[in-house]
């Protein structure tokens, strides 16, 4: 039996939880086709360990987007990636990336691909942490932090039951109320009814951010932008990705192609994926062609 014959199907916990059904359709196709030696692991520390031990097996992710990622981040710091070829059958909420990249939709014709199919050398965006990304880079607009609800007048009097104030048994003597203290009363009585007007949300600040592509400075820090992304071009443009700002003035958006983007400026934080990251101060992006290979029809 060859060594492609030869599986380890790593399930993810998530995908064990959420749709129990598909992981074992899925489980009982690649079984039938293949040797496959089964792991169930219960964290991420279990999961790494899983794909540490692998041995000569070809290693296949049943789960989401996370498992997928999880795995590829485990396999390129292993330094595997450019010679094995990773499998996947998509379980899960959040599947979308791993259809965008091309596995079919399904347990059994995904499962179907990993033992059929074909390897597909596909890019990686690695940055000088090491950290890698498989789809795109997003540098959003800070969100505002929410305006405070407004409360009662501190001197406002205490809120009554809806069904009145509860009868007192007996009831009080009267009491005389002097002309000053009737004023305190009714000015206090009116800040518990004044409320101050409901503050709106501000809108999303933009950044000052300096972008580079390739050496080409796209953008600098006097100009305000709303976003800056990051996308591999495969299978359009292999070994290059495309960079887009989006610049706060009315205006098309700066696009250009490379292999190296570095993002530098203020604070600032970013999706790498479904990953958020930093806030960091500079990131440069590096194009790896063709350094990961997936199992696809």
């Amino acid at each position: 039996m060859s060594a492609h014959d030869q599986l380890l199907v790593v399930i993810d916990p998530v995908a064990r939880r959420i749709d129990g059904e598909s992981v074992r359709i899925a489980k009982d196709v690649l079984c039938g086709g293949s040797a496959a030696k089964i792991s169930l692991p219960e964290s991420p520390e279990e999961f790494a360990r899983a794909l540490a031990r692998r041995g000569q097996r070809r290693p296949v992710i049943v789960g989401d987007d996370r498992a997928l990622l999880r795995a590829v981040s485990l396999l390129h710091r292993d330094r595997w990636l450019g010679d094995g070829a990773l499998g996947h059958v998509p379980v899960g909420a959040d599947v979308h990336l791993a259809h965008a990249l091309g596995v079919p939709p399904g347990p059994v014709a995904a499962a179907r691909a990993v033992l059929d199919g074909g390897v597909r050398r596909l890019d990686l965006l690695v940055d000088e942490s090491d950290g890698v990304v498989v789809g795109d880079v997003t540098i959003p607009a800070v969100a505002p932090t929410a305006p405070a609800a407004p409360g009662p007048c501190p001197d406002a009097p205490p809120e009554l039951p809806a069904h009145g104030p509860a009868p007192l048994d007996p009831p009080p003597a009267a009491v005389p109320v002097a002309a000053g203290g009737l004023r305190h009363a009714y000015r206090t009585l009116l800040r518990g009814l004044v409320r101050a007007p409901a503050r709106q949300p501000s809108a999303p600040r933009p950044h000052r951010l300096r972008v580079e592509a390739d050496g080409a400075l796209l953008c600098d820090l006097d100009q305000e932008v709303d976003a800056v992304t990051l996308r591999t071009l495969h299978p359009h443009a292999p070994g290059r990705a495309e960079v887009t700002v989006h610049p706060r003035v009315p205006g098309p958006p700066l696009t250009a192609t490379a292999t190296t983007i570095t993002v530098s400026g203020p604070d600032f934080r970013y999706r790498a994926d479904t990953q958020p990251t930093g806030p960091v101060r500079t990131r440069t992006w590096v194009v790896r062609a063709g350094a990961w290979g997936l199992t696809l029809p």
